[in-house]
């Protein structure tokens, strides 16, 4: 059962966590059959709006706070006022450069034109999504924006599938904007183009109004629309569209049976668990539990397993490793709450093997040397990369996690920290800085998104 945000709070003035090792976190330490610690997504969010409230009061997103800065190498530990580590800034915008208002950014996805081979970056922002062209050096040139559907809101998401991008939003009635990414091939950088949310929309889709995330299986042309509302038809769970004709998304059903969800990684599968190869199979973080569906019958989704940990305070997000055996997952409350594995507030990431669908086993977990919320992770290659709210960017080497899932051997081999505001006193457990990151370009440029400041385009000196 879902506890309130003040008997958390309670709960964490009492004492009740006790600051541990992270080799103390094993598979029987790990084992958990409810969540008693873990809260709703309306406390999370009164607990964000609240910081925002006080962000904007204290000056965070006034106009020119921050200085616009060019290409610097990290040298020594420092890219100018930025703590660094093998990671060189090509490029940054400010909020203001790109044209936004409000000044307050979220979500980040990216674009790469298969005629030119052309990168832009989609920056999210309260007020609308900025189009940004990272340059074949890595700056970033701005050319365009596509504004809110209706209103403002701290949460935009944006996701990619083949040439058009599907955004969504907590605004109210904000629906999917459905917009066509090639028409920034005549965008003309010296005078960028405010499109209209109505004629230069591929499709709008208004099946639901707000939502929290958008989720994308580019491989079957699925878009899953999350944190709907919970009185809803989908309950707040998956709300699947068919875009394979992006002129006229299909509604398709609902994965409603256990109720909100956060976030979602869906795959085409193709691991061990050969029951379910080639059926399409999605990660659900649903604020207490990772819960695992079968999708491939859209009209009646299968829920294989859900499985809870101890420290579950709030079940963020997560991504498979690239042979769908392991699963890095985030837990972003844990971390405020000194929860668990969290207690000492060091950002925690959770290693959970997934070979049987239907008994996931949370093996360990990785603690940063930070401290910080975790929010948003990607991985390629063998690398993480997160998006560590106030730490920025974290790049983590997983290759070992076949040889020691416990999370043991993992290490960083990067940062950039976007929010150098709390260096001074080593990090702090708060809503700022980094929100995410899109790590796919094929040039090797990293962009990531400030809450605070604007866009990043970073490069990782391997």
């Amino acid at each position: 059962m879902k506890a309130t945000f003040a008997s958390v709070l309670l709960a964490s003035l009492a004492g009740t966590s006790m600051a541990l090792e992270a080799s103390a976190f094993n598979a029987d330490t790990l084992r958990a059959s409810s969540a008693p610690n873990a809260v709703s997504m309306a406390a999370l969010k009164e607990r964000k709006v609240s910081h925002r409230e006080k962000e904007i009061a204290d000056g965070v997103f006034d106009l020119n706070r921050y200085a616009a800065v060019g290409p610097t190498a990290c040298v020594n530990g420092k890219a100018g006022e930025y703590s660094c580590n093998k990671v060189d800034l090509l490029g940054f915008l400010r909020h203001e450069d790109v044209g936004s208002v409000t000044r307050e950014g979220n979500d980040i996805w990216g674009w790469t034109d298969p005629k030119s081979g052309r990168e832009y970056a989609l920056l999210g922002q309260t007020d609308g999504t900025a189009f940004v062209e990272v340059l074949k050096d890595g700056t970033l040139q701005y050319v365009g924006r596509l504004p809110t559907q209706t209103v403002s809101s701290i949460w935009r998401d944006i996701k990619v599938i083949g040439n058009f991008a599907y955004i969504g939003s907590e605004a109210r009635n904000h629906g999917l904007q459905i917009f066509d990414l090639t028409k920034l091939r005549t965008a003309d950088p010296k005078n960028p183009k405010t499109y209209s949310i109505t004629t230069d929309l591929t499709a709008h889709f208004s099946g639901f109004g707000s939502s929290h995330n958008i989720v994308a299986n580019e491989e079957t042309n699925l878009i899953a629309a999350v944190g709907t509302g919970r009185s809803l038809k989908c309950k707040g769970g998956l709300w699947m569209v068919d875009v394979s004709n992006p002129s006229k998304p299909r509604d398709i059903g609902c994965v409603a049976e256990d109720g909100y969800v956060h976030d979602a990684q869906c795959v085409v599968y193709q691991g061990p668990h050969k029951k379910y190869t080639n059926k399409e199979v999605c990660f659900n973080f649903n604020e207490d539990s990772l819960t695992i569906v079968d999708i491939h019958n859209r009209a009646k989704p299968q829920q294989l397993s859900r499985t809870t940990y101890n420290g579950a305070t709030y079940t963020h997000q997560g991504w498979l490793t690239p042979d769908q055996k392991y699963l890095l997952l985030d837990d972003e409350l844990d971390e405020q709450e000194k929860a668990g594995a969290a207690a000492d507030q060091h950002t925690t990431t959770y290693v959970v093997d997934v070979q049987d669908l239907t008994k996931p086993v949370f093996k360990g977990v990785y603690k940063s040397p930070q401290r910080s919320i975790d929010h948003n992770q990607y991985i390629i290659d063998g690398l993480s990369y997160q998006a560590n709210y106030g730490s920025g960017l974290r790049i983590v080497n997983v290759t070992s996690i076949n040889e020691d899932p416990t999370g043991a051997l993992f290490k960083e081999v990067g940062f950039f920290d976007v929010h150098p505001d709390d260096d001074a006193v080593g990090g702090e457990a708060e809503f700022y800085g980094a929100w995410s990151v899109y790590p796919y370009f094929q040039s090797g440029h990293i962009v990531v998104s400030s809450i605070e400041r604007g866009i990043y385009s970073l490069k990782h000196n391997v």
